[in-house]
């Protein structure tokens, strides 16, 4: 059996999945709540910076696609869109702040 990945692997995988809204990932963003590896399973809690995000569906299937190849087949992906806490801008990384502006 392949050593699951801990949270920080897939967070770092992650890095490559990009908002297309916005053009930076969603790491960054802050839009990752939570990740939990445990036997069998990848369990990451997120948001989207809006309820009416209309590329949703297209950010959960660049998830499947970088964290596939990351972990065993056997392995369940259950990424769970959560909207509690609410997004917001402060929940980014400072540098993600800093290329917006709104670190000022």
């Amino acid at each position: 059996m392949t050593a699951m990945p801990d949270p920080d692997a897939i967070r770092h995988a992650l890095r490559r999945v990009i908002d297309p809204e916005v053009g930076m990932n969603i790491v960054d963003l802050g839009l990752i709540y939570r990740i939990e590896s445990g036997p069998g399973t990848v369990h990451i809690d997120m948001t989207m910076t809006s309820p009416a995000c209309p590329l949703a569906d297209v950010i959960l299937d660049e998830i499947d696609a970088v964290l596939d190849p990351l972990l065993p087949p056997e392995i369940d992906i259950r990424v769970d869109v959560v909207w509690e806490p609410p997004w917001s801008p402060d929940m980014m990384a400072s540098d993600a702040r800093d290329h917006f502006g709104w670190n000022r």
